[in-house]
């Protein structure tokens, strides 16, 4: 279900937002397909719960990020480009 790269960074928590994203699509993809035992698929459903929250940490954490650099006035530093007037 992930590749080595991916069962990594889960090992040591630092999961990306595409890495879980593309989990979590794979983890659906299978519990649509069916086929798996009711064990199986709990397992998924468990693994893809987790997942969503990743995805959703990070993708919290980039509103705040965006919401910061809107609230910056634009004369700052990474604010945007200052006015000439």
């Amino acid at each position: 279900m992930t590749d080595d790269g991916t069962a990594a960074a889960a090992a040591t928590g630092t999961l990306g937002y595409e890495q879980a994203r593309d989990e979590l699509i794979e983890v659906v993809r299978r519990l649509e397909a069916g086929g798996t035992t009711l064990e199986e698929s709990l397992a998924l459903w468990e693994r893809g719960e987790e997942l969503a929250k990743i995805c959703r940490h990070w993708l919290e954490g980039a509103r705040a990020r965006l919401d910061a650099a809107l609230a910056r006035p634009q004369d700052e530093p990474g604010g945007g480009p200052a006015s000439d007037d």
